[in-house]
């Protein structure tokens, strides 16, 4: 469950659309919104502490945008030297115990980019804390109101059917406010077309055994497996879908052990034009 969640803006207007979402969030108790003041190494004259009060003085008006009841906003600025930023979001979240650090998929310089920036994108890499990325084409649609609305309402999983995929599934029905799950597994490997079709068959076997007894916990599941390159046909099952969500574990079962987060992983939520949960292993290794 996700009770504490730091919220990292810039005061763009996609952060003031996520602190607008992650208000709505069920099981929600405290927020932390973090402003990271970026320094220019090269700056002669430049005074943190005034600018640090400046800055909690407008996390403070921001703190109007979250009108759910019953939760706690509290708000934080820090200064590091340019190219520290990331480092820094994860260092709060790390001395606050957050359970969830979300933030948009980019800031103020890469607006009409379809990747993530620099500072989403290290937070991908090196954070240890689950991550919750919110992305939409445009703020003039519908899209983001009807995320907002219901983040957990349909959920894309993939799931390469290994353990580390097992206990993020344990670990994501255990949240509130899940409507539906799509679990979905890719085939991507086969050196004939018959050992596809194996490997197809085997996929589906234990697809729906897995979907089988989330029905039986009285949740609304389908599955459904397809052959292709992973991250690939994630990204165009989640548009198929329609999905609120895609949530995928950090790492698989080919992540390098040492690695905090997999290339199937790191593709889907760089890419993908869905918001994106990332499961952090080691922290459900704890739940």
């Amino acid at each position: 469950m996700f009770e504490k969640v730091l919220i990292a803006t810039d005061f763009s207007k996609h952060a003031k659309k996520v602190i607008e979402c992650i208000g709505e969030m069920p099981g929600l108790k405290e927020v932390l919104l973090l402003n990271v003041i970026s320094r220019d190494p090269l700056a002669r004259v430049w005074d943190p502490v005034s600018e640090i009060k400046d800055i909690e003085k407008k996390l403070e008006e921001e703190k109007n945008a979250i009108k759910s009841p019953g939760v706690t906003v509290n708000v934080k600025a820090v200064s590091v030297l340019e190219g520290e930023v990331a480092s820094a979001i994860n260092k709060v979240a790390m001395e606050e115990n957050v359970s969830l650090v979300a933030m948009g998929a980019r800031g103020r310089s890469l607006i009409m980019s379809t990747l993530l920036g620099s500072s989403s994108r290290n937070v991908l890499r090196f954070g240890r804390t689950h991550l919750l990325i919110m992305r939409y084409k445009t703020l003039d649609d519908n899209t983001m109101e009807k995320y907002c609305a219901r983040v957990f309402a349909r959920i894309l999983f993939p799931t390469d059917l290994s353990q580390t995929s097992e206990v993020a599934l344990s670990f994501l029905k255990s949240l509130k406010g899940i409507g539906e799950i799509v679990l979905l597994n890719v085939v991507s490997k086969g050196e004939t077309d018959e050992e596809i079709e194996a490997n197809v068959a085997l996929a589906k076997e234990r697809i729906e055994e897995i979907a089988q007894n989330l029905k039986m916990s009285g949740m609304q599941v389908s599955s459904k497996v397809v052959v292709g390159q992973p991250t690939e046909v994630i990204r165009s099952e989640a548009e198929k879908e329609d999905v609120s969500l895609i949530a995928i574990s950090s790492q698989g079962a080919s992540a390098i052990k040492k690695g905090r987060i997999g290339s199937t992983a790191y593709d889907v939520a760089n890419s993908a034009s869905r918001p994106v949960l990332i499961l952090r292993q080691e922290k459900m290794a704890a739940y």
